[in-house]
């Protein structure tokens, strides 16, 4: 299931794109959860996670470019689709990421292509990135950014590229189910390595960026060498 986000103010409008999503989903076989926010300052105060948001522009007091403009500074992977009738904003929407723009009165047919390209993204992220709870609320992290996951207590301790760590209640091996297929291995009971982040392969110990160094436990360490070796195309 896909959660899909409508930012839009007049109620109207917010029914024709629910009902566009809905003939959509039926026609592809897909289920979408879809919620409805009012305004661009609900948005921004909102922790709603989503997949796909549809941003109305030209909204009261805080518009919707501004708040996409703020969405990018924690998010930016969601894929944004502009729904609007001011064509000027074309250029600007670039500087966001916009995935698409679709022009008022919304058509069928129209927006049905821009949810096909659409669906492509939310496939591939949802592969590929995690939505992590913050102070603020929840980050969007795609899997190459984080550096390696361990455990604190009954936390799941997630150590990003940039030095920074998200924490969220779980267990290693539900991480593990998560990051699946992105290059992530096992070296300890307590640790997943994201192989695309090592720096230095050592005979007891990976080092990641950012120099902080993980050792293997003494059961995990023959088959994480040979997991590196293959990774990196080289004997250890």
């Amino acid at each position: 299931m896909y959660r899909i986000l409508i930012v839009e103010d007049p109620p109207a409008e917010a029914d024709v794109l629910r009902a566009h999503l809905s003939r959509y989903s039926g026609e592809k076989n897909l289920q979408f959860a879809v919620t409805v926010l009012g305004s661009a300052l609900e948005f921004i105060n909102s922790d709603h996670v989503a997949d796909l948001v549809l941003m109305d522009i030209d909204m009261p007091g805080v518009n919707g470019m501004e708040a996409a403009e703020i969405m990018r500074t924690y998010d930016q992977t969601t894929p944004l689709i502009f729904v609007t009738n001011l064509a000027q904003y074309a250029v600007k929407g670039y500087a966001v990421d916009a995935l698409d723009f679709v022009v008022k009165p919304v058509e069928y047919h129209d927006f049905a292509m821009r949810m096909d390209r659409a669906v492509r993204v939310m496939e591939r992220n949802a592969r590929h990135t995690l939505a992590l709870p913050t102070a603020d609320g929840v980050r969007v992290v795609p899997g190459s950014e984080i550096a390696y996951v361990d455990m604190l207590k009954h936390d799941v301790c997630y150590h990003l590229a940039d030095g920074s760590v998200l924490r969220e209640r779980g267990s290693l091996r539900a991480a593990e189910a998560r990051l699946a297929g992105q290059g992530f291995l096992r070296i300890s009971s307590g640790c997943l390595v994201n192989m695309g982040q090592v720096t230095r392969i050592g005979p007891a110990s990976v080092t990641v960026c950012g120099g902080t160094e993980l050792f293997y436990s003494r059961s995990q360490r023959k088959r994480a060498l040979e997991t590196l070796a293959n990774y990196v195309g080289r004997s250890i």
